[in-house]
């Protein structure tokens, strides 16, 4: 059996992502605006690993949510491209947010 192509692969993840994201966007329709402000006031800036309260910390220009109690770090939707696009981006974040 063949294995895909890189740009194949990458195809496949992209088609998975977009049938993952549209199951959440309808299951998001679904419920009522009151659930809705329920759930995001009490997930609202809490950690999705410890549920300690995140801090916006500042990092080469772009703003990331920091967890100090079991320190993880959060990037919203575009955050990644932003930082992944200058170079030493990974090894700096290393340095900086190691725990």
């Amino acid at each position: 059996m063949t294995r895909p192509s890189e740009n194949e692969e990458e195809y496949i993840l992209r088609q998975e992502l977009e049938k993952r994201r549209d199951a959440v966007r309808a299951k998001q329709a679904e419920l009522a605006d009151h659930e809705r402000d329920s759930l995001k006031e009490l997930h609202w800036m809490r950690c999705a690993k410890c549920g300690a309260e995140l801090q916006e910390v500042e990092f080469r220009g772009v703003k990331v949510d920091k967890c100090f109690s079991c320190g993880g770090v959060f990037l919203d939707d575009g955050e990644l491209e932003q930082l992944a696009g200058r170079p030493g981006w990974f090894d700096g974040m290393i340095k900086i947010f190691r725990p």
